[in-house]
């Protein structure tokens, strides 16, 4: 079975999206809209499923300012079928997905039935990945590819030591630990959850400890225990990561979860001879399409879909307010058509 399918081309008058306004504060919630309601595009997509990641629930916040300009439907990564397309490159029924680079900030995103889209941001799905487990890999598994894919430009190899994952139960966390596993990596995953240890070890974690383990310590350097390290914390963890990873280990900064702030010394660069990756996908554009292929095959959990939470629209507000208390565990996509199976 392919992953396109042919659909009614109608686009009702009005639809559901979230919606993020601000009149003196931020707020959010399910509105009706049209297709005229939304940022201009070339490809209008009927939403299949979106991704709830970190931002997304930052951006409908007073305290996130992630979002300029009002109003602005949320969501930054999604994926669906072609409705309607000024581009020849897409046409109806094509299975799609876009993400990243401004989506539910700068343009509408995908928490909404139907998405206009500009046709340099959409993306097609690859033949051998569902508009479920695309989007289910979304934002969070480019991310967590793009890390894993630098930190092997940068020396890292199976066999050469345990490489840590800080936000173990996150979305990037916890397709990050299946990735680097069948890769034959041996991976410690870091949580503050005490109950999910057994889902990180089905995920491929071969040793799971507490973010209590991190010190705050006086000394430059510590102990040498990853030779390499993905951290979605910041915050006291990463200055942590920094004094305990071996000589020439690499460690991808990717989140912000814990704080912006960064207290660290030279010497671990100096001495050691570590090196610290940011990881952006907008800064490595160039390289999506090769991680997408990777996605779909040496990449791709294999457990992804199994462990995926489906949540409807108007579950949305609920569940960004417990993503923000650091109670979500794993990937999360809202199911923008009721009559969308999961495949």
């Amino acid at each position: 079975m392919t992953n396109t399918s042919r659909q009614n081309t109608s686009i009702p008058p009005s639809f559901k999206a979230w919606r993020i306004t601000h009149n003196q504060r931020v707020e959010a919630a399910v509105a009706d809209v049209s297709l005229d309601d939304l940022t201009p595009g070339d490809v209008v997509v009927r939403t299949a499923y979106a991704g709830l990641n970190y931002k997304d629930a930052l951006a409908a916040t007073n305290d996130g300012k992630v979002i300029r300009h009002f109003p602005r439907i949320g969501g930054s990564d999604l994926t669906g079928v072609v409705i309607s397309s000024a581009d020849p490159r897409f046409a109806p029924g094509d299975a799609v997905m876009a993400y990243a680079g401004g989506l539910g900030v700068d343009e509408d995103g995908g928490f909404s039935e139907y998405v206009r889209l500009q046709a340099s941001r959409v993306k097609s799905v690859p033949a051998n990945l569902s508009l479920l487990e695309a989007a289910a890999l979304g934002v969070a598994g480019a991310t967590a590819a793009l890390a894993i894919h630098l930190l092997e430009e940068n020396g890292l190899r199976p066999g050469t030591g345990n490489v840590l994952i800080s936000g173990a139960t996150g979305g990037v966390g916890t397709i990050g630990i299946e990735m680097l596993s069948a890769l034959g990596y041996d991976v410690t995953a870091m949580t503050s959850k005490l109950d999910h240890d057994d889902l990180l070890r089905q995920l491929g974690a071969a040793e799971v400890i507490r973010t209590t383990a991190v010190t705050d310590g006086s000394r430059p350097l510590e102990r040498p225990l990853w030779s390499g390290a993905i951290d979605n914390v910041g915050a006291h963890v990463l200055p942590w990561m920094i004094r305990t990873v071996r000589e020439r280990g690499a460690i991808a900064s990717i989140g912000n979860a814990g704080g912006n702030t960064l207290n660290t010394s030279v010497l671990p660069f100096i001495l050691r001879g570590i090196r610290l990756i940011g990881v952006n996908l907008s800064a490595y554009a160039d390289i999506e399409d090769r991680l997408w292929q990777r996605l779909s095959m040496d990449l791709r959990p294999r457990l992804l879909a199994q462990n995926v939470r489906v949540i409807s629209l108007d579950e949305l507000a609920e569940n960004i307010d417990r993503m923000l208390a650091g109670q979500s565990i794993g990937r999360i996509l809202v199911q923008l058509q009721a009559d969308q199976k999961r495949r």
